[in-house]
């Protein structure tokens, strides 16, 4: 498979949080998450300086004879883009990191413990540190031969019967 096609196969497996998903497939989507995330945010933050310099944050009206209403605008579209994209995403986020932990032979509870501890205050701070061994998990090879959560995906002799 190409790049783009690692790219591309969690949002072609939507949902699905059952199975394994190899590192190709992980981290592929990653960097496709995060290049567009960046993307995004460069396109909201291009006014921000801008704006600001000129105190439009005090009255923005004011900006508007110059042209430089046009920042707002980025802002704004930049804004409602990434939140687009952060909702269509989700799922497919959640979905493979939850099969990347089981082909490491690892509940996908583990990271749902994470997230729900990125929300409590003070624990949130540790949970950070899980993140990054979650990170750490999900960049070391999978369990070879089947495990609990489905066949190796790595596998090119395994048969599928009622597939």
């Amino acid at each position: 498979m190409s790049p783009f096609d690692w790219m591309l196969q969690p949002l072609k497996r939507y949902g699905q949080f059952r199975g394994r998903a190899q590192r190709a497939e992980f981290w592929w989507f990653m960097l496709f998450y995060y290049g567009v995330s960046a993307v995004l945010f460069a396109i909201i933050f291009a006014g921000f300086p801008w704006v600001e310099m000129l105190g439009a944050s005090r009255d923005p009206q004011s900006l508007a004879p110059m042209g430089l209403d046009m920042n707002f605008w980025l802002m704004g579209t930049g804004g409602v883009l990434y939140a687009l994209f952060y909702i269509a995403m989700f799922v497919p986020y959640l979905a493979v990191t939850v099969r990347r932990l089981h082909d490491r032979e690892m509940s996908g509870w583990w990271y749902g413990g994470l997230l729900i501890a990125s929300f409590v205050p003070f624990v949130n701070m540790v949970a950070w540190l899980g993140f990054l061994a979650l990170i750490v998990v999900c960049a070391l090879p999978g369990t070879a031969g089947p495990n609990r959560h489905g066949p190796d995906p790595k596998d090119p002799h395994q048969v599928e019967v009622f597939a």
